[in-house]
């Protein structure tokens, strides 16, 4: 899956989670911390609506790159490609 595809979704989980943000004005390479009242409850809650989503594990050590829109996609397409291989290896 690739980054056009993915942030789409993942955009929507951030929204489901910071319900009051205005994704017009969301800066994709910007912290969320930096631009809205985004605290550490909220990252945990966006991690496991990744997870759900996605099917993907994401430790507690990794959610420093889930910090902003940008960060968040990589780490999901990075995620969904090294299973996608693991299996293909298996």
């Amino acid at each position: 899956m690739n980054t056009t595809d993915l942030e789409p979704k993942v955009l929507k989980l951030f929204l489901e989670v910071a319900p009051d943000v205005d994704a017009a004005q969301l800066d994709r390479a910007a912290p969320f911390r930096d631009q809205f009242d985004f605290d550490s409850m909220d990252t945990l809650n966006f991690a496991i609506a990744l997870n759900r989503e996605f099917a993907i594990e994401i430790p507690e050590t990794d959610y420093r790159h889930l910090a902003s829109l940008k960060q968040a996609v990589n780490y999901v397409r990075n995620a969904i490609s090294g299973a996608a291989a693991h299996n293909q290896s298996s």
